[in-house]
């Protein structure tokens, strides 16, 4: 059975950091790839970064260079560091996991979810 659970948000300032972290577990890891979603109050689910078993990464054109998507397969840990953050960034985040379609930001492709972390940025 797949469980992705979330960690590491919280409430920080504009201009300031978070690290999230998803811990993976049920399946061999390496074998699906993974990815970060958010999705705010009366706004659409919004893929943030992806990444495959091999570490080739694919972000949106708005969040490159803020956001940073790593893992480490021996934890079957996924990790999404979110630099210079904006209050336009607080969302509620998830980690998901896909067999097939790798590095789509695209929800509808992933099949496993984690429960979300919720991250604030306040001005």
């Amino acid at each position: 059975q797949v469980q992705l659970v979330e960690s590491g948000g919280g409430s920080v300032q504009a201009g300031g950091s978070l690290r999230l972290s998803c811990a993976a577990s049920g399946y061999t890891y390496s074998s699906y790839c993974m990815a970060w979603f958010r999705q705010a109050p009366g706004k659409e689910r919004e893929g943030v970064a992806a990444i495959s078993p091999l570490g080739s990464t694919a972000y949106p054109s708005s969040l490159k260079g803020r956001f940073t998507i790593s893992q480490d397969n021996a934890k079957n840990t996924l990790y999404l560091q979110m630099n210079s953050l904006k209050p336009e960034d607080t969302a509620m985040y998830y980690c998901a996991a896909t067999r097939a379609y790798c590095l789509s930001l695209s929800g509808g492709r992933y099949n496993y979810w984690g429960q979300g972390t919720q991250v604030t940025v306040s001005s």
